[in-house]
């Protein structure tokens, strides 16, 4: 009977370390981890880049005209004793859209960049006033700004992605009737990388321009400040 029960006993452990043996364990679900954020590290502003820019320019100006025929009656009213015209003072001025391209090359220093650029822009203001002869007679005087050209230098301050910076440099504007002009230019802007090649932006830029000339403006001065948002694509 002894025997009996060893060997049942012997037998239930083996058959329970058999069944025990054949029990799979479950299988783990994977662990799908999360995509790391992509990093967009502090930009490299060494390059090339193009672009473009639309605003709003203000100008206001002043000049000296003459206007001997005042009626157009092809007979001289407007002049001295000796038959030349008399010149008075005038103020003209105007606003408006205006908008073009810009392409230029920036040089990365590290904390500081500085580059180079060019820009034309299109316009069409009309600026026009009115000026008194010596009769009290008002004549009216104008013309319009069709373009403005610069090339241009500047300096800024990297902050974090964006770039403070100071400009200045040569302008040129064009008019329908009056020539074009030589003049100059200042401003500031700030321009911030959203990628590592499209930055967004803005400037604001005073301008003087001298001498320009006409029909019966032989002197006009004019100011003008414009407010641009900027956008380039670098190479």
């Amino acid at each position: 009977m002894k025997y009996l029960l060893s060997a049942t006993a012997a037998s239930a452990l083996l058959a329970g370390t058999a069944f025990a043996g054949n029990i799979e364990s479950a299988p783990m679900e994977p662990v799908i981890a999360p995509a790391p954020a992509p990093v967009f590290t502090s930009p490299n502003w060494t390059g090339f880049y193009a672009g473009g820019q639309l605003g709003y320019a203000d100008i206001s100006g002043s000049g000296t005209g003459f206007a001997g025929d005042r009626d157009g009656d092809g007979v001289d009213d407007n002049v001295d004793a000796d038959g030349f015209p008399i010149p008075f003072g005038f103020s003209a001025n105007g606003d408006g859209m205006i908008g073009g391209l810009t392409v230029g090359y920036d040089y990365d220093m590290g904390d500081w960049v500085v580059g180079a650029a060019a820009d034309y822009d299109w316009t069409d203001i009309s600026v026009g006033g009115l000026a008194l002869d010596d009769d009290d007679i008002a004549i009216g005087y104008g013309t319009t700004i069709e373009s403005i050209w610069r090339a241009k230098l500047r300096a800024g301050y990297k902050l974090g992605n964006g770039l403070l910076y100071a400009t200045a440099g040569y302008a040129q504007a064009d008019t329908k009737d009056w020539g074009n002009t030589d003049g100059y230019f200042v401003g500031a802007g700030y321009e911030h990388m959203v990628t590592q090649n499209i930055s967004l932006g803005g400037e604001i830029l005073y301008h003087e321009f001298d001498n320009f000339s006409g029909v019966n403006v032989p002197d006009y001065d004019i100011e003008a400040t414009t407010a641009q948002v900027r956008a380039t694509f670098r190479f």
